[in-house]
């Protein structure tokens, strides 16, 4: 029975990949959208990849394994920590996240999985590029804030999109 996969590569391996998986007609998906970026002082249209060095793969477990014993497919699956098997995306996920991907580009945006309250962050592009705090919610919304340890603590009022915003270690 066929499940959907999910494997790891390379930012260059991508487009290889894809007409691998096109030529031999092996279901996948990876999602890419349309960034508009500057050349030569003229704008150009480039489709990037969503979540990058991703692939997801529709197929059954021998197949996935034979892309990287028998072709040398250049990405890894990733696997599930306590059996060790192919780590399984349930049919209902995928299925939402094609639809999200399907939609307008300002629809959505890519969120850190292991980014909560509390963490430490650096915003990394906007107005605040640089800036170091903790993530913590203030009516309502997420800020970073600046801490000065016994003294106080500066909140940014401005919304920082997600996209913006890097955890750190410590």
């Amino acid at each position: 029975m066929k499940k959907w996969y999910a494997a790891k590569t390379a930012n260059y391996s991508l487009s290889r990949i894809k007409e691998f998986l096109e030529r031999h007609e092996i279901e996948h998906f990876i999602p890419f959208h349309e960034v508009v970026l500057e050349r030569d002082g003229k704008r150009v249209k480039v489709e990037k990849p969503v979540v990058p060095n991703y692939v997801f793969i529709h197929s059954v477990p021998e197949v996935c394994r034979t892309l990287f014993s028998e072709y040398f497919l250049p990405m890894s699956f990733l696997r599930c920590r306590e059996s060790n098997d192919l780590l399984v995306v349930p049919d209902k996920q995928m299925d939402d996240f094609i639809l999200l991907n399907s939609l307008p580009d300002d629809s959505f945006f890519l969120m850190p999985a292991d980014l909560k309250h509390g963490d430490k962050v650096r915003v990394i592009r906007g107005q605040f590029a640089g800036i170091e705090g903790e993530l913590i919610r203030i009516k309502g919304h997420k800020r970073v804030v600046v801490r000065l340890e016994g003294l106080f603590s500066l909140a940014v009022t401005t919304y920082i999109p997600r996209e913006n915003i890097v955890k750190i270690d410590g």
